[in-house]
C-alpha cells in the first residue's frame, strides 16, 4: 500500500504569524518594563535611571535597556545600600527575577497572552 500526500503551506498566514510573533515579543518586553517600574525595584534618586528604560527589539529578540552612565554599576552591585524612600524595593540586579527568578513565569504567560490576542483566533 502506498500513500502519497501533498502539503501546501499558506505563505500569507506564515508571514502573518511572523509579524504576530514579533508584535507579541515587543508587547511582552514593554509589559516587563512596565512591571519593573511598577514594582519599584530600580534605584531612584532623580528618576533618570528609571526614565532611561526602553525596549529594543531585533530579529525576534527583545531587550529592556537602562542606559544611563551609571546603570551598569548600580545593576551589578546589589551590595550597595540603595535608598528606599522613593522606590521601596530598590535593589541591584532588578531584572534577574524575570530571567531566572519568580517572575520568569510572568514573561512566559504574558507572551502567550499577547500572542493569542494578536493572532485573533489563529492560535488557540
Amino acid at each position: 500500500m502506498k500513500v502519497t500526500t501533498k502539503v501546501t503551506l499558506n505563505q500569507a498566514a506564515l508571514n502573518n504569524l511572523e509579524k504576530i510573533q514579533q508584535q507579541a515579543i515587543e508587547m511582552t518586553a514593554e509589559a516587563v518594563k512596565s512591571d519593573i517600574v511598577t514594582s519599584a525595584v530600580v534605584p531612584k534618586q532623580t528618576g533618570e535611571l528609571e526614565r532611561s528604560g526602553h525596549v529594543v527589539v531585533e530579529q525576534g529578540t527583545a531587550r529592556v535597556v537602562f542606559d544611563t552612565p551609571y546603570a551598569r554599576r548600580l545593576y551589578w552591585h546589589p551590595e550597595y545600600n540603595f535608598r528606599t524612600d522613593k522606590n521601596s524595593n530598590a535593589q541591584g540586579k532588578w531584572m534577574e527575577p524575570y530571567l531566572s527568578g519568580d517572575k520568569k513565569k510572568f514573561v512566559v504567560k504574558t507572551y502567550g497572552t499577547f500572542l493569542r490576542m494578536a493572532a485573533k483566533g489563529l492560535i488557540k
